[in-house]
């Protein structure tokens, strides 16, 4: 059975897709987060993306090259400022090329949303994605996840990816998904690697049960709160928030 939508007309949730917010810092693999989803649910779902770089199309083309959608159904924006401008201040260019997609390809059911890589503290606007899940990785740290934050604490899911490096980087998985856990007052955690199924199939699931809330008008975006003040190292580096 595919997940493609029925009854347009019952449910105006139908008329868009779903929207999933992935932020993360840079290197965690959120692209290739994305590609195996696609790769995995491709044939219950129609699905798109938007990735976001300052410069580059960088993720784009790595997507494209995965071949997991039809190459049009990846598509590019170049924030040109700091990640999370893009995701939380002025969506304005994410939400036209979410829009545009969704109108050139209608009807899809899932875009995925990718940030540039960005701090612990990045969250999406509320107004730009239903939904969103932060991925962070075990190369990182194992204590990276009790650090916090509201990228960390309050994404509707967050993901600690590439589990299956733990032991080369002597990290204890258990506890790192435990203060992860701690980290999220209950809120869903999973290890993921692209190298278990098992990690995969659990991912896949919290989109499917995702999708189906959504479409049936019981899921309701959370806004996770704004990034906590941070520094920039530019002109001569400054601090600030976005509240």
């Amino acid at each position: 059975m595919t997940a493609s939508r029925t009854g347009l007309d019952a449910n105006p949730l139908e008329s868009r897709s779903l929207r999933i917010g992935v932020a993360g810092p840079v290197g965690t693999g959120k692209s290739s987060t994305i590609a195996t989803l696609c790769r995995a649910l491709s044939d219950e779902f129609r699905i798109g993306v938007i990735t976001n770089d300052i410069y580059t199309d960088e993720d784009a083309r790595f997507l494209r090259s995965e071949g997991i959608l039809p190459a049009e159904r990846i598509r590019a924006v170049e924030t040109g400022a700091c990640p999370h401008t893009a995701i939380r201040d002025d969506v304005t260019m994410n939400l036209l090329a979410v829009e545009d997609l969704e109108q050139d390809f209608a009807p899809l059911d899932i875009v995925f949303v990718e940030s540039g890589g960005d701090n612990l503290t990045a969250t999406f606007s509320p107004s730009l994605v239903d939904a969103q899940l932060f991925v962070l990785d075990v190369a990182g740290g194992g204590d990276v996840a009790r650090k916090g934050g509201p990228g960390i604490g309050r994404a509707d899911l967050l993901v600690v990816n590439k589990i299956d490096l733990a032991e080369y980087v002597d990290v204890d998985v258990e506890r790192m998904l435990a203060d992860a856990g701690d980290a999220r007052d209950g809120r869903p955690v999973i290890g993921l690697s692209r190298k278990r199924p098992d990690t995969i199939e659990q991912l896949c699931q919290w989109v499917r049960d995702l999708s189906a809330r959504f479409h049936d008008g019981e899921h309701v975006p959370v806004d996770p709160g704004p990034m906590a003040p941070h520094f920039h190292a530019d002109d001569g580096g400054y601090v600030h928030s976005h509240e």
